[in-house]
């Protein structure tokens, strides 16, 4: 299992880099940046672009005025669009600002060194480091990840059980239909409802609307900041649990259903022994394989990318909100700041599953197989 470990960890280094490069390309070829953001605000009624830009080049372009009017150049000399009028010593300053005063190689493998070194460095339009802006928006998505993974598998594991064992039944049949519905119906859709009917819509006002916590969250005792915490989380983990709940449910039928049919079970029952016992004592270890296996998997898909839409709805600033937000302001070191740390962290999460299988059947045997 250690061969198989260290292959697995050494066949990360080449597919993050393809990730990074094929990501890199593809910017690169992407319409607008942020130099072109920076132009369009400064030429445009947006005056507050000037902030963004670093104290000394902030000055020399009000020394300069922007646009130098016997030093004007026409705008096909220049790659940005709405360049006109401006100085082509100010956007020199702009593109070394943002790094592009360098080739595109060279960008791409200092981003790579620094990556190495977990070295994101600093926001385009926002006074902080790229790991100081994850850490502000780390607690919304964890507390949203690791709730709705836990609410998931609490109700869909033992729900999906007894539908394989009474499958057939009026139980099994008017449960699918309620979780065939619930898994056509989309998360934000069902967020919308979920605010029209308890959140001050138009008939109950029992739960909050916005952010994680109170205002007055500091100031509370410790188990009111509990009580608070999870008010506020009810309606967005409900919301985002939906579809996750029907997957997870069906799931665990058609893996039970699957194992009741073999052979195994039939001796089983024909020694004597009981429902119960053939259930849990032989079954059930075979069927939560492929079930508690995916935990890590599913944990990181609700953690990354099962919130945009519920923290955008529900006004939490998670790392969903913030990754979005990056690509549509071309903020490019949170961008790939944050496409880095997601592909590591599934490339991590992949190889967990892996080891999980192994811990809960020991006879599976990865030392055998190719990567």
């Amino acid at each position: 299992m250690a061969a198989y470990i260290v292959r697995r960890l050494l066949f990360m280094i080449p597919t993050l880099l393809g990730i990074m490069l094929v990501s890199f390309v593809v910017v690169q070829f992407a319409p607008g940046g942020p130099v072109e953001r920076v132009i369009a605000q400064l030429t445009g009624s947006d005056t507050g672009a000037t902030s963004r830009i670093s104290g000394s080049q902030s000055g020399d372009f009000g020394a300069r005025g922007g646009v130098q009017g016997g030093n004007q150049f026409d705008a096909m000399s220049s790659k940005y669009r709405g360049a006109q009028g401006l100085d082509p010593e100010f956007i020199k300053k702009l593109e070394k600002q943002f790094g592009f005063d360098k080739p595109a190689y060279e960008r791409f493998g200092l981003m790579l060194w620094n990556y190495a070194r977990f070295d994101f460095g600093s926001s385009y339009f926002r006074d902080v480091s790229v790991m100081q802006l994850i850490k502000e928006k780390l607690p919304v998505s964890m507390s949203l990840g690791i709730w709705m993974t836990l609410l998931t598998y609490l109700i869909s594991i033992p729900l999906g059980i007894r539908k394989a064992v009474q499958d057939g039944s009026a139980f099994d049949v008017w449960t699918s239909s309620v979780i065939i519905v619930g898994y056509a119906i989309p998360g934000f859709l069902f967020a919308i409802l979920l605010i029209i009917l308890f959140a001050g819509g138009s008939f109950f006002d029992w739960f909050p609307l916005r952010g994680l916590t109170s205002d007055n969250f500091s100031s509370l005792p410790w188990w009111e900041q509990i009580i608070d915490y999870f008010w506020h989380l009810t309606l967005p983990i409900i919301a985002m649990a939906l579809s996750a709940f029907a997957t997870m449910t069906l799931l665990t039928k058609n893996s039970f259903l699957d194992e009741i049919r073999k052979q195994y079970v039939l001796t089983a029952r024909a020694k004597g022994c009981s429902d119960r016992q053939v259930l849990y004592g032989h079954i059930f270890r075979n069927a939560m394989l492929i079930v508690v296996a995916g935990f890590p998997g599913a944990f990181v898909h609700a953690f990354f990318t099962g919130a945009l839409l519920i923290e955008t709805i529900f006004s939490l600033d998670g790392l969903g909100l913030l990754g979005f937000e990056s690509v549509l302001n071309r903020d490019y070191p949170v961008v790939f700041a944050t496409l880095y740390i997601f592909s590591l962290v599934g490339l991590v999460v992949n190889l967990l599953s892996d080891l999980t299988y192994t811990w809960i059947d020991p006879r599976i045997d990865f030392e055998t197989r190719e990567v």
